[in-house]
């Protein structure tokens, strides 16, 4: 199978039980790849098409030098690669935060640093690192005195399911629950942050395309489905994806926290057999996503 180009959406709205409140819509900014533009040139187009949100999987100096007094806000990442260094040294916590937050804040504007990427199916198992990164990192803003303007989270995918059809369904993996889920969402509530999620409906629809109709994963008018366990009909298949994970928050007691879409998006290649994977869907996708009510 082709590597599959997305176009990557960050939708800072939050979103919970099938009701968005008012959010920005940004993007994710990418750099594994060749003949990049400077970061000062991406900033510009960013600010040209009004772009108020920035999530970095890093935190590379050049683009948050070049996001000061752009009046875009920036989610950093910790990179999977240091959560054991990070949770096993608060020294280590304080003096990436030094480097990669305080030393840039508030002129480049740092609203939150996300701990790892899709943590649960890295290849190498640092699961176990990803709460206590969390606290030392919070522990380190929190001696800087960032902690209040400052969130943290860490970006789960779908995968972190037991199970997701139909919405009311909804469940975490049970060997995640104790040891991780439970611990991150608590984590959360005490620090008045939110659960980031990477939702990707094309997966979905890839998979069962004889029952999913494209119309419903592109967001296009569509009679939509009803979810027979809670009587709800979902016009899109984004919005029951997230519902589940709702859903899920909601068995273990934690429907009070939001949740945040951190990266989403529609593939516009794909392999042969992935007819749909095109630009005009993707295009669809991204389009209607962003005027998504």
């Amino acid at each position: 199978m082709e590597l599959l180009p997305f176009c990557s959406i960050l939708l800072f709205s939050f979103l919970a039980s099938s009701v968005s409140e008012a959010g920005n819509v940004g993007v994710n900014y990418g750099r594994v790849a060749n003949n990049l533009p400077p970061a000062t040139k991406v900033v510009e187009l960013l600010k040209s098409n009004d772009i108020g949100h920035v999530k970095l999987y890093d935190a590379d100096p050049s683009v948050l030098r070049a996001l000061v007094g752009s009046g875009i806000k920036v989610v950093v990442t910790v990179p999977n690669e240091l959560l054991a260094s990070v949770a096993a040294r608060l020294g280590f916590a304080l003096q990436w935060v030094q480097r990669n937050v305080a030393a840039y804040y508030p002129s480049t504007q740092i609203h939150s640093i996300a701990v790892g990427n899709e943590v649960f199916v890295f290849p190498r198992n640092i699961t176990n690192f990803l709460v206590p990164t969390m606290q030392n990192v919070h522990t380190a803003l929190a001696h800087l005195h960032l902690d209040a303007d400052v969130k943290i989270s860490s970006p789960i995918t779908l995968t972190a399911l037991q199970n997701s059809y139909p919405s009311s369904s909804g469940s975490f993996r049970p060997e995640l629950v104790e040891t991780v889920i439970w611990p991150m969402l608590e984590f959360l509530r005490q620090t008045g942050s939110y659960l980031m999620i990477n939702a990707y409906p094309f997966f979905a629809y890839e998979a069962n395309s004889d029952v999913i109709s494209l119309d419903y994963a592109l967001f296009r008018p569509n009679s939509g489905v009803v979810d027979a366990g809670n009587g709800l009909k979902y016009y899109s298949l984004f919005d029951a994806q997230i519902d589940a994970v709702f859903v899920a928050m909601s068995a273990l007691k934690y429907d009070d926290i939001k949740i945040v879409a951190s990266e989403t998006g529609w593939p516009s290649k794909g392999d042969t057999k992935e007819t749909d994977a095109a630009a005009e869907n993707a295009a669809a996708y991204n389009g209607n996503l962003i005027r998504r009510p």
